[in-house]
């Protein structure tokens, strides 16, 4: 009974899915934006009429003490009158299924005729159990989680046309993923923002990137991409400026500096490319190797990382990644709050400040060693 199909699959073409008859449907995985839209998906193919819902979809916590035949009780009553079908569901369903394995193996190998059906929700679900085996025959398990190396760009792309009926460029795709880490919730709000401020004669048109800075951002994180620009621009007094609306928000100083890693990381790699002897994998210009370094390929991020590179210079682009190792200790350690970490983020954008003709002896900036000295002082 069981198609096989990742809960990605499914939804990217859910008008063309089938249900079928299973035994027993388990949702597999540690994604709860595809298991949240599984479950939805299920219940209007159960329960096509809202009114019946209430009497015919039933959601159980299992990480509660749940006994186990409340939810098959649930799922055996009959309905007076046929026009759904009833629904016994178990969310967070991993230690209920360790409870009722027997039962759940019974259940998922026998015929189900009129009774309803048991759903769960299970971030595990080995292959190699009998339940498993029982559910690949007869009935349906669904991976909820999201496979490594999965083009969730080209996801996004479909699901905002299919769901929200508008288009992404590919670069404005990359550009979500990459600004919400990947969080498909967040991710699915922003493209709900998006379509609720395009204009129906204006869908047709793909949506540029810019439009991010809107729809996929709060207010304070805003100010962190505005910080990290204005850092790696060596725009220094505006960067502590705003860094200094982070810390006032409350905004913890690890998670700032893994955020500024996350974008001077790349202009590091384009660096470290073009150092590169010719014939060696040296990328063909500045463009081509921050492409390759994972910057998005829409004019302004071109255009800002073109720019940090330039400001910075070869050598310090290229020792970007032992400044960030020493902010990451001393955060870790005995700069872990207050002032102290307030200083040693302030330290690192005053490493990165736009250089003066003054400057212009030593393009490579200060050099680590000198900061540890510093530090000793």
């Amino acid at each position: 009974m069981a198609t096989g199909k990742t809960a990605l699959e499914i939804l990217a073409a859910a008008e063309d899915w089938s249900l079928g008859e299973p035994t027993i449907v388990v949702l597999h995985g540690d994604e709860p934006f595809l298991a949240g839209r599984m479950l939805a998906l299920l219940r209007d193919r159960l329960c096509p009429d809202e009114a019946d819902r209430d009497w015919a979809w039933r959601e159980f916590d299992g990480g509660e003490e749940l006994d186990p035949r409340t939810v098959f009780d649930e799922a055996a009553t009959l309905p007076m009158f046929a026009g759904a079908t009833r629904a016994a569901v178990v969310r967070n369903a991993d230690a209920f299924v360790t409870a009722a394995r027997e039962s759940l193996e019974t259940i998922a190998a026998g015929p189900r005729g009129r009774r309803g059906l048991v759903i769960l929700e299970v971030r595990t679900f080995p292959a190699t159990t009998r339940l498993a085996k029982a559910v690949a025959k007869a009935g349906l398990a669904i991976d909820v989680s999201i496979p490594q190396r999965f083009d969730v760009a080209a996801w996004v792309r479909g699901w905002a046309k299919s769901r929200h009926d508008i288009l992404l460029a590919a670069a404005t795709a990359h550009t979500l993923v990459e600004r919400l880490a990947g969080e498909l919730g967040q991710i699915d709000q922003a493209l709900a923002r998006l379509a609720a401020a395009i204009p129906p004669a204006d869908r047709k048109r793909p949506i540029p990137p810019e439009a991010c800075d809107d729809f996929a951002s709060s207010p304070r994180e805003q100010t962190a991409w505005g910080m990290i620009d204005a850092a790696a621009a060596g725009q220094t007094a505006p960067a502590i400026r705003q860094l200094d609306e982070l810390l006032a928000a409350g905004e913890n100083p690890i998670a700032i500096a893994a955020q500024i890693g996350s974008v001077l990381r790349k202009v590091s790699t384009a660096a470290r490319l073009l150092a590169l002897p010719a014939g060696a994998g040296r990328p063909a210009g500045v463009d081509a190797a921050l492409r390759e370094a994972g910057v998005a390929a829409w004019p302004k991020a071109m255009e800002q990382a073109r720019a940090a590179l330039a400001q910075l210079g070869p050598r310090r682009s290229r020792l970007l990644p032992v400044w960030q190792l020493d902010l990451d200790r001393q955060l870790k350690g005995d700069a872990s709050r207050g002032l102290r970490a307030r200083l040693a983020v302030e330290r690192f954008f005053c490493m990165m400040t736009r250089r003066t003709d003054g400057d212009a002896a030593d393009p490579g900036g200060p050099r680590p060693a000198a900061v540890g000295q510093e530090k000793r002082r």
